[in-house]
């Protein structure tokens, strides 16, 4: 497993996972212990859900929380292609997942709400959801989570700075395609999602209190996986 980032290498069409530009990274190695975890957390509450009644807020679960995963799993997809800034992009509704699930579990009387479309003007803010990951949640930080992934998904001139790669003559320019050479912006994606998907795996726990979820031990392990 190679930790050193090739910057002259010419990209491969399509990497493996033998071979994938940022393969033995520390990020990349625990965003997938999580998503296995994560998995097979997945597949035991599926199978309780369709023995058991559901409460309206496990209804929302189950369908908040699969496409919470099913983006994570995209992010890694396009973490391995070297699809750093679409990778970037879909970190924004990651956390929106996470975010939403962590408020109705807070606010049970809140999933009538989003059952009815969670409309703008009805729905709170994703900073106020974000709030409620942690009971010592800070709403500063919360909205500058919110800034900076609104930016990169909009499309204005702050959010460009994450699409700005070096180029071989010593400038700068805005990649069109694989950028296999930026391991710092590896780390942020990988670490970032990693830990939006433990809430989610978080949420898991919380709202099927019932099935036993023993794959993650979250605080004996300073949030790594098992």
């Amino acid at each position: 497993m190679n930790n050193e980032i090739n910057r002259k290498a010419k990209p491969e069409p399509v990497y493996l996972p033998s071979n994938e530009p940022y393969l033995g990274r520390e990020s990349v190695f625990y965003f997938d212990q999580v998503i296995i975890s994560c998995l097979e957390a997945n597949a035991d509450i599926a199978a309780y859900t369709h023995q058991v009644e559901l409460s309206e807020l496990q209804k929302a679960a189950c369908q908040i929380i699969p496409q919470g995963i099913n983006l994570a799993l995209t992010i890694r997809e396009l973490v391995r292609q070297g699809y750093l800034f679409g990778a970037s992009v879909l970190m924004r509704p990651l956390i929106e997942r996470a975010a939403i699930i962590s408020y109705l579990h807070v606010h049970p009387d809140e999933v009538e709400v989003w059952q009815k479309g969670w409309q703008f003007r009805e729905r709170p803010s994703l900073a106020k959801m974000l709030e409620t990951m942690s009971g010592n949640a800070d709403i500063t930080v919360a909205k500058q989570i919110c800034e900076t992934f609104g930016h990169i998904v909009h499309g204005d001139p702050i959010g460009s700075q994450w699409n700005l790669v070096h180029l071989s003559d010593g400038g700068l320019g805005y990649s069109v395609g694989k950028v296999i050479n930026d391991p710092d912006l590896c780390d942020f994606i990988c670490f970032q999602s990693y830990c939006y998907l433990i809430v989610l795996m978080g949420m898991m726990a919380a709202c099927f209190p019932n099935v036993a979820i023993s794959n993650v031990d979250i605080e004996k392990n300073g949030g790594h996986s098992t």
